[in-house]
């Protein structure tokens, strides 16, 4: 499930614990991420995927249910 394993990737680099990151954690206000912590979170979900991540889009992926649709929707 993209939640599960995208929660475990975001919690070993936030170092945060794994319960907080649900759907709804935004990932700069609950979880402490700054620019570097998302920008090495795309890279790790482009090579966990094997997709591209459009400049466009990091933008607007702000909470880790963004992210989980994001990567859902690129996968179908």
């Amino acid at each position: 499930m993209v939640l599960d394993e995208l929660a475990a990737m975001i919690a070993n680099q936030l170092k945060v614990a794994p319960e907080k990151v649900v759907r709804d954690a935004r990932l700069v206000e609950d979880l402490g991420a700054d620019s570097a912590n998302v920008m090495v979170l795309i890279m790790d979900i482009e090579d966990r995927y094997g997709l591209q991540v459009e400049d466009s889009a990091i933008t607007t992926l702000k909470t880790v249910g963004d992210v989980v649709e994001y990567i859902e929707k690129k996968l179908q």
